[in-house]
């Protein structure tokens, strides 16, 4: 049988959010998946790094690329 069961790790145990159906001292394999939370703060400094390193004229180029997607994407077919 598979379940998924939330848990939180601490002080070197999983401890579950909610039981699971188990019994007692029935042997499981667990694999972990972690839930990446991004904070809001995080976010921001993630999306204000996306241009670090270009110039204004390159990133001006890209964001006009971008408005004119179909365009784009037309000439590379083409090619």
């Amino acid at each position: 049988m598979q379940q998924i069961v939330e848990a939180v790790y601490e002080n070197g145990i999983f401890r579950p959010l909610k039981s699971p159906e188990l019994s007692e001292g029935q042997e499981v394999r667990l694999i972990i998946q972690s839930k990446n939370k991004i904070s809001p703060d995080r976010m921001l400094q993630l999306a204000s790094e996306v241009y670090q390193g270009f110039s204004t004229e390159q990133i001006q180029d890209i964001e006009q690329i971008t408005l004119d997607r179909q365009n784009f994407f037309e000439e590379s077919a083409n090619q």
